[in-house]
């Protein structure tokens, strides 16, 4: 259950980033055998896709017309991936909870993140803040998905 509190952090932050490490550990092998949708991302071409979006959300989150992260269809995309990841990552029968804790991590998570970036960006910018973000998003995310259960 841990790990999808954890991955519900990260969605917080960036929306397609959970899908996109989670298909990094199903592609390695961490995922459990009969996680929901994981020989689908452990498919090479899926698992590309799911990097491939997750780098550019985190592209786009540095122009500025990129909308916060708490808009509705922010927080409904990150509620999805958060839901998926968290329940891919937990054992079969913590799976609805674990998403939905998932989800409510997220949420929360997207609030905090926003107020902290925000305060950070008036210092330090937007696209300094966001560099620091993704490194800090896609790193905890990469050892949140790989940890051993």
């Amino acid at each position: 259950m841990l790990r999808s509190i954890l991955i519900g952090l990260v969605a917080g932050q960036r929306g397609l980033t959970p899908l996109a490490v989670v298909a990094g550990a199903a592609v390695n092998g961490r995922l459990p055998k009969d996680a929901p949708g994981g020989a689908l991302l452990a498919h090479p071409a899926v698992a590309a896709a799911a990097v491939s979006l997750a780098a550019a959300e985190m592209a786009g989150d540095k122009m500025p017309t990129a909308p916060n992260r708490t808009v509705v269809a922010g927080l409904l995309a990150r509620s999805l991936t958060a839901a998926f990841a968290g329940a891919a990552l937990a054992p079969k029968p913590e799976r609805k909870l674990a998403a939905a804790v998932a989800v409510a991590t997220a949420i929360a998570s997207s609030h905090l993140g926003l107020a902290l970036r925000l305060r950070a960006m008036k210092r330090w910018g937007q696209t300094a803040t966001g560099a620091v973000e993704d490194a800090l998003v896609l790193g905890s995310g990469l050892a949140i998905a790989n940890l051993r259960r």
